[in-house]
């Protein structure tokens, strides 16, 4: 069907196209990848430095075998311990190749009172002193001072470079959101127009702002908890192998049963995070209608069928919102902890098995328990952001469905001159919906500068034909064609800069008036935006205005009457120099004192230009070059207001009915 694309083009997985905003900021996000991996190589260098105090200087003391020995024979290097007339070495200090068999051997045993003494095979127990027992450990006490001293400073490196890398994770996603909204908000503005005639204002707002925030979370909280604890666990269990690698490959089934469990956590409570944030798009677009028809609920007293109307898709949320927490919750911590507390005893049973049979190193252990303990906090911090990961990828699959929408607009580019305005219609036939034609056959031609006014009832098909020319849809037959030139083939963008619209209910921006006549337009000065507003006759109430052109305007104009707005929208349209000028219906919200001056900004804004104009008032449109009279979507009449009197049909009864109702006589 001629002017018909899909609105949808298939596109890459959510997660992909994630990816791929992701390295738009790569650079950034490689610095902070690697500022991470030397935050957790910092971070988990602590518990094996602890290891190495415990195993290498406080438990070696009595772990080690200590040599009697005669001071003469070893060297200046090696250091060694004077108690109660004996030097003593221990065997860590002196090569194993330089160990004399003829020494006697000697073992230092803490007793349960904290008290240590020296057992000799050929002498008595000797219980040592505090000051003995200072001068056994003499020689571990500044390596001990060095470790912690290093222990300290890893810690403040890797407190400086976790803040580091968390600055870098946390910009690079607020740009990323940044890049997201701005390529939303211009791809919207590709959109055509029959995607906001079939989509709630509310809904697209929250695409905007709801959904891409939701988005936001996912970069900012569960990226940076799921880079971070990934990090940390590959760290964690690069430490356990070096300690242990029989029970660390143990301990590596823990991470496929976690995975497992996310997966089911994801399967169960996907269905009710969609729903919920399907609910807040309906209640969003709910409350935008709600507010902008108040008056009408009020006076038709439909506020108890509106309250109800909201309290049930507010309460199918909470419903939703109730059954996710309940996946959650079994599925999250509670799990974690169990797992995590039946792992930590069996390993604290392994060890203490392995006692029996061998001797197994303090500080092995108490790294070992350290690090494992360091898994379940992960993992946890893992699942307690999943639920934000799941309702970000619901978010984006809402956010990427609206940018896979094509935007044709968008894609036409090139310029065109201005033109003179001679406008075709040729056998053009319309549908919104297929095969429901709104525009049949129609046939007409609006030659430059003439002013051409078409008329009929609601729904006969007069702002269809004004749709079609500013290229919002596109004719399903026919063609419509401007100085010759089909519009099918035209940049919509340049050809609306030749033309020109004033609506019934002319829409006035928050902003002040120059603004809301120049519309930030480079081309248009204020000595132009003054200008129009004199030439349309609306110099006398603005110079009125507390702050003149610089009177701020709220949204829509409210502050202003209806004749003020209008004359703004015409000086507006008298600025931007349009070759084809749309009025649709723009007067007949006007009172008739108003009406005329309206009548003489017209005269000064038709000047010069193709015309058309939509009315409802027929005694507006007496001077108009061609008259159309239009019902069921067919042109039925057409002439001038003098030849269309005198054939007596369809517009001579319109003219009568609007003369018995208004008390107005048309001639």
């Amino acid at each position: 069907m001629k002017g018909r694309k899909t609105l949808m083009t298939k596109q890459p997985s959510v997660l992909r196209r994630l990816v791929g905003y992701v390295l738009l900021f790569r650079r950034k996000m490689a610095i902070a990848l690697l500022i991470l991996l030397l935050s957790v190589a910092a971070q988990l260098s602590g518990p094996y430095i602890v290891k190495v105090i415990i195993d290498q200087h406080i438990a070696a003391s009595t772990d080690l075998t200590w040599y009697v020995v005669n001071a003469e024979e070893l060297s200046n290097d090696i250091p060694t311990v004077a108690l109660y007339g004996k030097t003593y070495v221990r065997s860590d200090w002196i090569d194993e190749d330089d160990i004399n068999p003829s020494w006697s051997t000697s073992t230092v045993i803490q007793l349960e009172n904290s008290q240590f003494t020296i057992q000799s095979s050929n002498t008595n127990d000797q219980l040592l002193s505090k000051e003995d027992v200072y001068i056994l450990y003499q020689h571990d006490v500044v390596p001990v001072i060095q470790l912690i001293g290093l222990f300290v400073l890893l810690l403040l490196v890797g407190g400086f470079l976790a803040f580091a890398q968390g600055y870098l994770l946390q910009s690079a996603a607020l740009h990323i959101i940044q890049k997201m909204r701005s390529d939303v908000m211009r791809h919207i503005h590709s959109l055509p127009v029959r995607f906001f005639d079939n989509t709630p204002i509310g809904q697209v707002v929250t695409r905007i702002t709801n959904d891409t925030e939701a988005i936001k979370e996912l970069f900012m909280s569960f990226m940076a908890t799921f880079v971070v604890s990934g990090a940390h666990l590959t760290g964690i269990y690069v430490f356990l192998f070096i300690l242990d690698v029989k029970l660390a490959l143990i301990c590596l089934l823990i991470l496929p049963l976690f995975y497992i469990i996310m997966k089911l956590h994801l399967k169960f409570s996907k269905g009710y995070i969609q729903k919920m944030r399907a609910r807040l798009s309906d209640m969003n677009a709910m409350l935008n209608e709600t507010i902008s028809v108040m008056p009408i609920i009020k006076a038709f007293r439909r506020e108890r069928t509106t309250i109800d109307e909201f309290e049930s898709l507010n309460h199918d949320r909470y419903v939703n919102q109730i059954k996710q927490f309940r996946v959650f919750s079994v599925s999250s911590r509670n799990i974690t902890n169990l797992i995590g507390s039946l792992t930590l005893t069996w390993v604290i049973y392994y060890y203490g098995s392995a006692s029996l049979e061998a001797s197994i190193s303090y500080g092995v252990f108490f790294a070992f328990i350290s690090y494992l303990g360091q898994i379940f906090p992960q993992i946890v911090g893992i699942f307690d952001q999943l639920t934000n990961a799941q309702r970000a990828f619901v978010s984006a699959e809402r956010v990427f469905h609206l940018l896979d929408m094509d935007g044709i607009e968008a894609e036409q580019v090139g310029t065109i001159d201005r033109p003179d305005g001679h406008v075709r219609f040729d056998r053009v036939s319309f549908a919104y919906k297929d095969e429901e034609y709104v525009l049949k056959d129609i046939t007409f031609e609006a030659k430059q500068g003439e002013t051409v006014a078409i008329v009929g009832h609601t729904g006969s098909g007069k702002s269809s034909i004004m749709n079609l020319l500013l290229g919002f849809y596109e004719a399903n037959k026919g063609a419509i064609t401007i100085d010759g030139r089909d519009i099918t083939g035209l940049p919509k963008q340049e050809l609306r800069k030749h033309m020109g619209i004033v609506l019934q209910d002319p829409f006035l921006f928050a902003g002040d008036i120059k603004f809301n006549v120049s519309l930030y337009n480079e081309d248009i000065d204020l000595d132009k935006v003054k200008q129009a507003i004199k030439d349309v006759g609306a110099e006398a109430f603005v110079q009125q205005l507390p702050k003149g052109y610089d009177e701020v305007v709220v949204e829509r104009g409210s502050t202003l009457s209806s004749g003020q707005r209008q004359l703004i929208s015409f000086a507006r349209a008298l600025a931007f120099n349009p070759a084809i000028l749309i009025l649709d219906e723009a007067t007949s919200s006007i009172d008739s004192e108003t009406e005329g001056i309206i009548q003489e900004a017209l005269k000064v804004l038709v000047q010069g230009r193709t015309t058309f104009v939509i009315a409802h008032r027929l005694s507006t449109i007496k001077q108009a070059d061609r008259i159309l009279v239009m019902h069921r979507g067919e042109i039925v009449e057409s002439g001038t207001h003098e030849d269309l009197m005198k054939l007596e049909g369809r517009y001579y009864k319109m003219v009568q009915l609007q003369q018995d109702n208004q008390g107005v006589i048309v001639t």
